[in-house]
């Protein structure tokens, strides 16, 4: 194991890269613990004892690192971007300019790019105002801070447009600064930049969440959760390395007088094939609304109640139903972006090769999508267990904090598998050691 870590520093471009990515990585948790001004930030300290950190904006939360409740710079985090990017795939689908970007290659995604950037600065716009107004109202359970606070509590003392507009312009030039900071990453460090920064943010938050279930509960119960939680890692990792490989049978063909083909292959399919992005996505779309609500003021105290009621409130039955429904649904939305049978079928065809026992053309393209349709249906189900384990389990032991969540598990071990074949990869093409071999 000294070895292969030796190993990874031994290149001096992947060296590089690593000290690169780490740099990034501690701007972004400098940001995170940065506060806003004009925010009463020693109130909000006060009421951390009493803190609720469940729901949709816990789970914000945890993706942001603290800096929801630290009222940081780095306020939003990397979430308005995540829902950018969904928003725009959605679309993909159904306006035909936004298809055309997607088939034109490297130019078409540099435009698809550049809106996702004015749409997440939109988005940021509208979550900071909806922030500033709970923070303002009182709406502590918006923040993490327990939803049963006493009356009159303002965190912003003062409070006028003009440093409501100040606020909002912080957190909306914070979130910009993270959407580059992870572009960054990805074009100069290692890994995926977007899921680097989300990596380090859950991870910076284990810690604590640990020492609070050790508070809240029993040492029983602290080790019975540590247990779930190795096991979740292993059917984590298990479930991710699985797949389904399709043999593909190339035919012989003379060239000249060199023969090619002949060869046989195999296309595999990853059980898991959207990873961790569809908990992402349903999560994402989840906080909207609590967001919207806590913008729409005391005039729709009955939309308020109804969302706090039923997407606040994670160990409600409808909550984890509908998270479930869309834990499910974007498994196959993204699974069908990802891969494109038709596409799969043309390729095999146009290379002389064919499945075993299915004739090329059309045929290929209905089997590989059967076979796809039957393999993900599992693997979104394995995603919603694995969500939705953790929180009926506290649900029954009354623990609102929990280090080992079923999303920032998810999260971390295929964040951690994904950036280690990278870094494997490239340690194999220097012909070092793999560090996962």
């Amino acid at each position: 194991m000294l070895t292969r870590l030796r190993n990874i520093f031994r290149v001096a471009d992947l060296r590089n890269k690593i000290l690169f990515t780490l740099m990034v990585v501690g701007v972004y948790r400098l940001g995170a613990h940065l506060p806003v001004p004009y925010v009463d930030f020693g109130a909000i300290r006060d009421l951390q004892a009493s803190a609720n950190n469940s729901g949709v904006v816990g789970f914000l939360d945890l993706f942001s690192g603290g800096a929801i409740t630290n009222v940081a710079i780095f306020f939003l985090g990397i979430m308005p971007y995540i829902t950018a990017s969904i928003i725009m795939q959605l679309l993909g689908v159904v306006i035909p300019k936004l298809e055309q970007w997607q088939q034109e290659g490297q130019t078409g995604q540099k435009k698809i790019t550049q809106w996702t950037r004015y749409l997440t600065v939109a988005l940021a716009l509208v979550q900071s105002t909806g922030f500033v107004f709970a923070l303002h109202q009182g709406s502590g359970g918006l923040i993490g801070l327990g939803a049963n606070l006493p009356a009159g509590i303002d965190f912003i003392p003062g409070f006028n447009f003009w440093r409501a507009g100040l606020i909002v312009l912080v957190w909306t030039a914070g979130t910009a600064l993270v959407m580059w900071l992870a572009e960054l990453i990805t074009q100069r460090g290692i890994g995926n930049g977007m899921s680097i920064l989300i990596f380090a943010s859950v991870v910076s938050s284990l810690p604590g969440q640990g020492g609070a279930v050790w508070s809240q509960g029993t040492k029983f119960q602290f080790f019975v959760i540590i247990g779930i939680g190795i096991a979740m890692i292993v059917g984590i990792v298990f479930v991710e390395s699985g797949q389904r490989r399709i043999p593909v049978q190339f035919a012989k063909r003379v060239v000249g007088r060199r023969m090619y083909g002949g060869q046989s292959t195999y296309i595999p399919l990853k059980v898991n094939q959207s990873g961790v992005i569809p908990v992402i996505f349903a999560s994402s779309i989840l906080s909207f609304p609590a967001l919207l609500a806590s913008a729409l003021g005391s005039n729709f105290t009955g939309v308020q109640g109804w969302i706090n009621d039923n997407l606040v409130n994670n160990q409600g039955w409808f909550y984890m139903g509908f998270y479930t429904l869309l834990i499910i649904f974007f498994a196959y939305f993204y699974t069908a972006i990802a891969f494109n049978p038709q596409q799969q079928a043309d390729i095999i065809r146009k290379q002389g090769g064919f499945i075993p026992g299915i004739r090329p053309g059309p045929p290929t393209e209905k089997y590989l999508a059967k076979v796809l349709n039957r393999i993900t249906l599992p693997g979104a189900l394995f995603l919603a267990v694995i969500a939705l384990t953790p929180l009926l389990v506290f649900a029954l032991w009354d623990i609102s904090q929990f280090p080992f969540g079923g999303t920032a598990l998810l999260i971390t071990v295929g964040v951690a598998l994904e950036t280690m074949k990278q870094i494997d990869s490239q340690l194999l093409m220097r012909n070092y050691e793999g560090f996962l071999s």
